[in-house]
């Protein structure tokens, strides 16, 4: 399990954890800690947000700054696998040829669409979220993020290629596992929205569906997952959260 949290940590933040084993096993406890992490970076992002609303700050203005933190303490590493799966998924290939157009150094013209609209969607999502609800908010969503790669690296979800990290995480996560995750990030996302507690199950509810679909639909094209898929995920699945979580 300490393995496993410093992989979690060294995987999802730039936090400078000393690297431990870096194994299966290990793989398997950071995927399942994922949405653990996910919180904790939700929590420290909305609490910014709520900050600079205090401090007089647009909406927008707020809600851009706390994604530009997302960005810095993940290393944007997200960010960078959306867009390469994007493309991939947009150039009609499947299989190797699909995977070599995620390799590319360059963003496509579906990156670069995905990438703005995903942006744009978090930045007036987390603006529109004040006080406790930002801090609460933030956590619920960003877990819910995590939790989409926690599903994603479940028992019988194959790896795209033999190396990198979807060959190292994929498959390695146990159905008792997930569902104790799962209970935990709904618990969580009861209190999202304060007083209103079916909402906060709603959102987790539809980024996990949204996370999960892309993972289904990459698995189809690709022939399973990828890093750049797990971002993807965990972008889509975020998104998706935070804009349930504002909807009145």
């Amino acid at each position: 399990m300490p393995d496993g949290l410093r992989l979690a940590l060294t995987t999802f933040t730039v936090l400078p954890v000393r690297a431990g084993r870096v194994d299966r096993p290990a793989a398997a406890a950071a995927m399942a800690l994922a949405p653990l992490v996910g919180a904790g970076l939700g929590a420290a992002i909305g609490g910014t947000v709520a900050l600079l609303h205090a401090a007089g700050a647009p909406g927008l203005v707020a809600g851009a700054a706390g994604v530009g933190l997302a960005a810095l303490l993940t290393r944007g590493l997200h960010l960078d696998g959306l867009a390469d799966t994007v493309d991939g998924l947009g150039s009609y290939r499947s299989g190797p040829a699909a995977l070599e157009i995620m390799k590319r150094p360059d963003i496509g013209p579906f990156g670069v669409v995905a990438l703005t609209v995903t942006l744009l969607l978090q930045a007036a999502a987390l603006g529109a979220l004040t006080g406790l609800a930002a801090v609460l908010g933030g956590a619920a969503a960003f877990a819910t993020g995590r939790l989409a790669v926690t599903w994603a690296c479940r028992r019988g979800v194959p790896a795209a290629r033999p190396e990198g990290l979807g060959a190292l995480v994929a498959g390695t996560v146990a159905a008792p596992t997930l569902l104790s995750g799962t209970v935990a990030t709904a618990t969580l996302a009861v209190f999202a929205v304060p007083g209103r507690p079916l909402q906060g199950l709603l959102a987790l509810a539809a980024g996990l569906a949204a996370g999960i679909l892309l993972v289904r639909h990459a698995v189809r094209r690709f022939g399973g997952i990828t890093g750049d898929v797990l971002g993807a995920a965990v972008e889509i699945a975020t998104s998706v959260a935070l804009l349930v979580l504002v909807l009145r």
